[in-house]
């Protein structure tokens, strides 16, 4: 059989079912829901999904138990033996996908870049496409994986901490996109974590992820450029936030669609940013 390349960082239903067989691939269900959805990502996998797909749970096991945050990037160490758990060797192509559609898939994309595996993308539509064009599901019990070798090695270039983020909110090269909502990042709403301040970082600029999908889609590839476009230019660095590391990497995937070289994701977003009361926050 012929070795299988990722078309790009972006498949669809109809490419992936294609490929479904490939020895080659392997298929994540990435699913995280916000508390208020009461939903249950690793539940839902087990009772309906995609033939043969693995659960990559970042919220409560694939994440450093260490910090105080939510669902941080793991160690380097930490996240190979995980993901080689899951059957996963660095010659596998991923692809991640999530029950919202487009939500929680691509912060699993991110951590598969930081950690230096280049084959990895999102199903766009995510599971409630691949069930509307009438594919193939599997509801039985899932089965054990044999163990895979995946080796990772720390991509710094994908990864931004607050001191970063603090030092480029003042440069003229970067450019800090928050994907909340507007009303989050005025600070007109509360934060949904009690300890938190409302507000944004003073230079930041709001691009809510929401903008960027149609109906659990990303937006069309030129559609993207042109929402990214009034907000960065294609020689500014690009550091993502959110409120706690998930939705930024929608804006990261997207910049990385539309052909974008310097992304990263500020991985404790707001929830260390308004939780840190040192960090400076602007309401407007």
């Amino acid at each position: 059989m012929t070795a299988l390349t990722l078309p790009a960082s972006l498949v669809d239903s109809q490419w992936l079912a294609a490929h479904l067989e490939h020895p080659d691939l392997v298929v994540l269900d990435a699913s995280w829901y916000m508390p208020a959805a009461k939903r249950a990502g690793e539940q839902e996998w087990r009772t309906q999904r995609i033939p043969g797909a693995r659960f990559f749970d970042f919220d409560s096991k694939i994440k450093d138990e260490n910090s105080p945050l939510p669902h941080m990037l793991p160690t380097a160490a930490q996240f190979a033996q995980q993901v080689s758990a899951l059957g996963l060797s660095n010659h596998h192509r991923i692809v991640v996908y999530d029950g919202s559609g487009i939500f929680a898939a691509p912060r699993a994309w991110w951590m598969f870049k930081a950690m230096g595996h280049d084959q990895v993308a999102v199903l766009d539509g995510g599971l409630p496409n691949w069930i509307t064009k009438g594919l193939p599901l599997d509801s039985s019990k899932p089965e054990p994986v044999a163990p895979g070798q995946f080796v990772a090695q720390l991509q710094t270039t994908w990864i931004a901490d607050a001191d970063q983020v603090q030092v480029a909110l003042s440069q003229s090269q970067s450019r800090i996109l928050d994907a909340r909502s507007h009303e989050r990042f005025s600070g007109q709403a509360a934060d949904p974590r009690p300890a938190v301040r409302p507000g944004h970082m003073p230079g930041a600029v709001c691009l809510p992820f929401s903008e960027l999908l149609q109906q659990g889609h990303f937006l069309p590839k030129e559609q993207l450029a042109q929402k990214l476009a009034a907000q960065l230019s294609s020689e500014q660095e690009l550091i993502c936030s959110c409120g706690s590391g998930v939705t930024a990497a929608i804006l990261a995937l997207a910049a990385d669609i539309t052909g974008h070289q310097k992304i990263a994701v500020y991985d404790g977003s707001w929830t260390e940013w308004g939780g840190s009361s040192h960090l400076p926050v602007v309401t407007d």
